[in-house]
């Protein structure tokens, strides 16, 4: 799905107008993004949870010459979905009896 795909799609469940749906889904990324660039995580019940992971420096190899290099570490977003997002991915059934799709 493209941003756009997503932008139509909430437009039609929400009964708003593409360009609110457009705001809502850019101001979404924005808080995300300035509160992983914190150093703050994120938590949405059901859903899944947004934070910062750090990676160690590493030794990797050029795949066309096989020279060595040095990684740098980093710190990488990363996401942990939810047991409720895993279920429905997976259509399993929830608490409810009923099985859990999109």
């Amino acid at each position: 799905m493209t941003k756009k795909e997503l932008i139509d799609a909430i437009a039609s469940k929400t009964g708003s107008g593409k360009a609110d749906a457009e705001r809502a889904i850019g101001a979404l990324i924005e808080v995300i993004s300035d509160a992983l660039k914190k150093g703050d995580s994120i938590s949405l019940p059901g859903f899944g949870s947004f934070e910062i992971r750090e990676r160690a420096a590493r030794t990797g190899r050029n795949p066309k010459t096989g020279e060595e290099l040095a990684i740098a570490a980093a710190k990488v977003p990363a996401f942990r979905p939810g047991s409720a997002l895993k279920a429905a991915v997976n259509g399993d059934k929830g608490k409810d009896g009923n099985t859990r799709k999109g």
